[in-house]
């Protein structure tokens, strides 16, 4: 049964104002919130969980510095952006020790609550984060995938290019990267050519794919929020390979999906198991819409004022509504192209 009293979880950092912006809209519907962040486990939190005796899900109680939950009581986890300990005082074994503990322990607790509703559960997040899974299972839901490469072989990399070139390189996954003074870096999207590459390729695998601008003529880019069964689309206008360089040089069109491709996004999240996610889909001159991503926890904050659109609300919606966390479909078969 959908648990319609208890608190919200709210799992972040301090600074996300994204998350503030869902709590914001949790409160005016007088739905108790209780917000922390992992990384002050100790004076500033404390978890007690209970297990057996016959129940499903375990009991206890979360308490931070001013709020509490019982964990039996817990409607919905919204699972942000957590900071986790590394206890950086401890000498480098007592730390991998103390932070392992803190990741299976109050980690553990927090993906056991299976009587609530996720958005969404860690574990089905770091599932869905991994490109080469969204490349095959896109292509599998008939969306249109652009030819992609991941390699770390210097040979299979320029024959690649030379197929289906000019391409991009892109990172397979985000990573924070400072500078040796500290400042913080980000890899593009950016064009690489065969002359470019040695054999410091080797090293680990890259992701190379066909560059829209050439082969299919790109004109926008499209993100996609899907909240529960709610498809959000903004059409993303700039003169820029990758728009995230400059949200300056952005204009945005609130849009309507094909109805194919809306119930196809939705049908993907389903199938991952996650209530929520952000797609990034590429126009093509010709309407086609082609699938570059999902991240499962992307930021959509900055389009609840740009595009005008009732993204917290919605997500104060799903979370409100206190509903198991959904289970994945059955492996999706061949269809129509969305």
């Amino acid at each position: 049964m959908p648990r319609t009293a208890g608190p919200v979880l709210v799992v972040t950092e301090p600074d996300d104002v994204t998350a503030s912006m869902v709590i914001a809209e949790l409160n005016r519907r007088r739905v108790p919130v209780v917000r922390f962040n992992p990384v002050d486990i100790g004076d500033a939190l404390h978890v007690s969980a209970r297990f057996g005796a016959g129940a499903p899900a375990p009991s206890g109680s979360l308490r931070t510095s001013s709020r509490a939950a019982a964990l039996q009581q817990v409607r919905a986890v919204y699972c942000r952006r957590p900071v986790w300990p590394r206890f950086p005082h401890l000498a480098a074994p007592d730390a991998r020790f103390a932070a392992a503990q803190v990741r299976y322990g109050l980690g553990g607790v927090l993906h056991a609550l299976t009587e609530c509703r996720y958005v969404n559960h860690p574990l089905r997040n770091y599932a869905a984060e991994h490109k080469p899974f969204q490349l095959a299972t896109a292509t599998c839901m008939g969306f249109t995938v652009p030819p992609t490469l991941i390699s770390n072989d210097l040979g299979e990399i320029r024959s690649f290019m030379r197929a289906h070139g000019p391409v991009v390189y892109k990172a397979l996954r985000w990573t924070a990267y400072h500078d040796p003074d500290g400042q913080g870096l980000t890899t593009w999207t950016e064009p690489v050519g065969p002359e470019e590459l040695d054999e410091s390729v080797k090293v680990v695998p890259h992701l190379f794919q066909s560059r829209f601008q050439s082969r299919v003529d790109k004109v926008a880019d499209v993100r996609v929020v899907v909240v529960g069964g709610r498809v959000f689309a903004v059409r993303i206008d700039s003169e820029l390979l990758d728009w995230r360089r400059d949200y300056g040089a952005l204009t945005y069109r609130v849009i309507d999906l094909p109805t194919q491709t809306a119930e196809g996004l939705v049908r993907f999240l389903r199938h991952c198991g996650l209530a929520s996610g952000s797609f990034d889909l590429a126009l093509g001159r010709d309407g086609t819409l082609h699938w570059l991503e999902l991240n499962p926890n992307g930021q959509w904050g900055w389009l609840e004022d740009a595009a005008g659109l009732p993204l917290a609300a919605a997500f104060a919606d799903l979370l409100a509504q206190g509903e198991p966390w959904m289970a994945t479909e059955p492996p999706p078969s061949p269809a129509a192209p969305p």
